[in-house]
């Protein structure tokens, strides 16, 4: 029996009884519906707030999502990351938890969770969600009590000094917050202090947490910035030893549970916490960069995109953008609305190694929305329709300024559309094993023409990429002799010769797949 711990809390200026689950949870594996290597598809990362309401009050909610769920199915998504769901102190960016155990309550019940669950389920789509270990809100009544005072016994669930330290910066602030009962840790700023993660009742406490939810039938986590768990001092807080050993703790936990997935956000050494030994998967940081200036055609950018999957390991979560700005804008904005470059920047990393990650609304074209501070340009309603289809009532921020045009209504009846095109490039992963898991060999650029193989078995797929503003010359492709290519996109293509050269230019912008047949 789980136990419900009462915590008095100070709420404007008198003290309220908030209930606080601590207790443990023990493992219950429900199993798995999924196929296996579900998690090898592409996964779609999606605002909740932001995606459908369903109750006409301006905000998306789960069952929202769940009425939804057709459309991520035919757009060929295997799996699905939610931004954070638990309740939380600022609702919008959702990563300040007040309770790990609970949803926020605009998004619905824990029966409409486990509805939606089961639904994707029955369409072979897994669901992961964000889960923040770092940090509690302030606002925590965990917290509340540490604040308190020095003798509560939750002062030490958070880190604490006496006096604030000097000598500390973490991206440009001093991580400390100084109140009348001493100074506090908060990497990511006072309103998020950090967990004391040396504290083994904290740890049980994630554990179990964890395990609320895979208990539920949940398939994974995205855990959120793991290289802060433990800063040790001023000078080599980020990425310390500790975090990494903490990180593969939580991982063996959550794949004890069957065909469970994890992927770490670490902005520091991502390609080290993709490691089976650290995390097993991690957003490639970085690479979005790189794609998105060879779609310009920028020839060193297409060099790098080419050389990425010659030493990173082929577990790397990749993606174009995602929810924070220091990613980038949305991918409309970098490119300034350049939809042949769009599809080149798509094609790179949906057709390479790795579980590439969509941002809701990158597969239709979405704007970002102009004008609004910090990551709120990222996070607008999702355009379903030219007049909306979001919210029946007024949404909770204004829609994208291209949604007239580029809504999902719209792209889905262009043949020539970003969404069919997102479609193809998500059907090859479907359907050919060697895209979705197979080696990365014989990568090469020629002027601005990148080329590699991808094998998985006896099964060989060719993909062909020219980034370039003209026609070129066929790449010299290193084929074995006698070697076939059946053309898989776009199909109806003239076949290229498997000699040295002499084949048919490579289109303009353009993008090839062959299965290669002995």
């Amino acid at each position: 029996m789980i136990r419900t711990i009462l915590l008095a809390v100070a709420m404007g200026g008198s003290a309220a009884a908030v209930a606080t689950d601590l207790g443990p949870v023990p493992a219950r594996d429900p199993g798995s519906r999924l196929a296996p290597g579900w998690q090898h598809g592409a996964f779609i990362e999606i605002f909740v707030r932001g995606y459908q309401d369903s109750d006409g009050d301006g905000i998306g909610d789960l069952r929202g999502l769940t009425a939804r769920l057709d459309y991520l199915q035919a757009l060929g998504i295997k799996g699905i990351w939610l931004m954070p769901i638990t309740a939380s102190a600022d609702r919008d960016h959702g990563y300040a938890t007040t309770d790990f155990r609970a949803l926020e309550p605009q998004y619905g019940s824990l029966a409409d969770f486990d509805e939606f669950i089961r639904q994707a389920h029955r369409r072979g789509i897994g669901v992961i969600i964000d889960y923040v270990i770092n940090h509690s809100a302030a606002a925590h009544p965990l917290f509340q009590q540490a604040l308190r005072s020095p003798a509560s016994p939750y002062r030490d669930w958070f880190v604490w000094q006496q006096e604030t330290p000097g000598g500390w910066d973490i991206w440009g602030q001093n991580p400390w917050t100084a109140t009348p009962t001493g100074s506090y840790f908060a990497t990511f700023g006072p309103t998020m202090p950090d967990f004391n993660l040396n504290n083994p009742l904290v740890r049980d406490y994630h554990i179990n947490s964890l395990r609320f939810w895979l208990n539920r039938g949940l398939d994974g986590f995205r855990l959120d910035a793991v290289p802060h768990l433990v800063e040790t001092n001023a000078i080599e807080w980020n990425d310390q030893p500790e975090s990494r050993r903490l990180t593969k703790s939580f991982q063996e936990l959550i794949k004890g549970y069957r065909q469970r997935h994890v992927v770490c956000e670490a902005t520091a050494n991502p390609q080290v916490y993709a490691d089976p030994a650290v995390c097993g998967s991690a957003f490639a940081f970085g690479l979005e960069r790189q794609i998105i200036k060879a779609a310009r055609g920028e020839p060193a950018a297409i060099q790098a995109v080419a050389d990425y999957f010659k030493t990173a390991p082929p577990t790397m979560a990749t993606m174009l953008a995602n929810h924070d700005i220091f990613a980038g804008a949305r991918i409309w904005d970098q490119l300034a609305g350049d939809e042949a470059a769009y599809k080149l920047a798509a094609a790179s990393y949906l057709l390479m190694p790795g579980t590439p990650f969509i941002y809701y609304g990158e597969e239709i074209g979405m704007a970002g929305i102009p004008g609004l501070p910090g990551d709120e340009p990222l996070r607008g309603p999702m355009s379903w329709h030219a007049d909306g289809g979001f919210s029946s009532a007024e949404p909770y921020r204004q829609p994208s300024p291209n949604a007239a045009s580029h809504n999902a209504a719209a792209q889905a009846a262009d043949p020539n559309s970003l969404l069919n095109f997102y479609k193809a490039m998500l059907r090859l992963r479907n359907t050919l094993p060697a895209i979705a898991r197979g080696s990365y060999e014989a990568a090469q650029v020629e002027g601005q023409v990148m080329s590699f193989r991808r094998r998985l078995g006896r099964e060989q797929a060719l993909v062909v990429i020219n980034y370039g503003a003209q026609a070129a010359p066929t790449p010299h492709m290193n084929l074995p002799a006698g070697a076939r290519l059946q053309a898989v996109y776009p199909r109806g293509q003239v076949r290229l010769r498997t000699d040295a050269q002499g084949g048919p230019p490579i289109p303009a912008r353009s993008v090839a797949v062959y299965r290669i047949k002995p």
